[in-house]
């Protein structure tokens, strides 16, 4: 397989959008092309457009590109709501609908990948095809029989669920968490190229860190409800399914959700790529290829708008 190799890992400059009386930071770079949908990158927990830095680079000669930061993120803004799967979705639909304005195939990372997918899923007109790399949100639990009580468990899980409902215990937390040694060594955990991990990385991570809101969104992840399961969302998907599995991500067991993917929705491609849980970072080369191979098989329907 040829690969590209990516020059750039410098950022490129982008503008906003007003949704719902908010900032919505996004990048656009690209040419669009009739018999090709356009890409929307969207980035995972506590990382934004910048973390496409690569990918863009790749793949801004042959695809239009968009990268879109999630609301409560990156340069967007961090406004006090109830965050969650539901409110991203809307978000990313009412973005194809009002501002690209015709199908796009989703590129998700993480929690952007829980996104895309509910996306896909809930409203399928906006989406031509579905890229998930090392994608997150919650399977059904099936338990073939109850689990023995753990009484010391089940405490300090009343505890720890006590503590985070106090503002101030989760503003401790956030203000640990966001300090760039904290992020240096969360980002040596979770990437197998430890090369990947720069300071301008650290800085794209902490600077966002810093904005009004931000503590605040940081808290609301742990009071907000899950979302929709993943096997309910396949269910109701139709679209073509890339998964990108970084195989050493020790948060994510790619194995494991890969056979959790394919009982729920067999029709898919896949691939496993030694990196950890943001090989579009890590590997960029090789995910870049694997896109563009994927989306030059792509059949889609001729390019219309979006209804809005």
């Amino acid at each position: 397989m040829q690969t590209a190799s990516v020059l750039s890992t410098a950022p490129l400059p982008g503008t906003y959008w007003s949704w719902r009386d908010q900032a919505v930071y996004y990048v656009k770079i690209g040419e669009s092309h009739s018999q090709r949908p356009p890409l929307l990158l969207v980035h995972g927990f506590g990382a934004s457009t910048d973390h496409w830095r690569k990918t863009i680079a790749g793949l801004r000669s042959d695809f239009e590109v968009w990268a879109i930061d999630l609301l409560g993120f990156g340069r967007s803004a961090k406004p006090n709501l109830t965050y969650g799967g539901d409110l991203w979705r809307d978000q990313l639909h009412d973005f194809i609908t009002t501002v690209i304005g015709q199908p796009v195939v989703l590129v998700g990372n993480s929690l952007g990948g829980y996104t895309c997918l509910c996306v896909a899923a809930q409203r399928p007109e906006s989406v031509a095809g579905l890229v998930l790399l090392n994608s997150a949100g919650p399977f059904t639990e099936i338990q073939v029989e109850p689990p023995k009580p753990d009484p010391i468990r089940e405490m300090f899980g009343s505890f720890m669920r006590g503590l985070f409902r106090q503002p101030w215990a989760k503003f401790i937390l956030f203000q640990y968490l966001r300090q760039p040694w904290v992020i240096r060594q969360t980002l040596q955990k979770v990437y197998l190229d430890q090369s990947a991990i720069t300071d301008q990385l650290v800085d794209e991570i902490y600077r966002p860190s810093c904005d009004p809101g931000a503590a605040e969104v940081f808290a609301s992840m742990f009071s907000n409800p899950q979302g929709e399961k993943v096997d309910v969302l396949l269910k109701q998907m139709q679209c073509p399914l890339l998964l990108l599995w970084g195989e050493a991500d020790p948060w994510i067991s790619a194995q494991t959700r890969s056979l959790k993917f394919q009982q729920h929705y067999s029709q898919l491609t896949e691939y496993f790529l030694r990196a950890g849980h943001c090989p579009h970072d890590e590997v960029p080369d090789q995910v870049n290829e694997l896109i563009r191979h994927w989306m030059s098989d792509l059949i889609v329907e001729p390019i219309t708008q979006v209804a809005q």
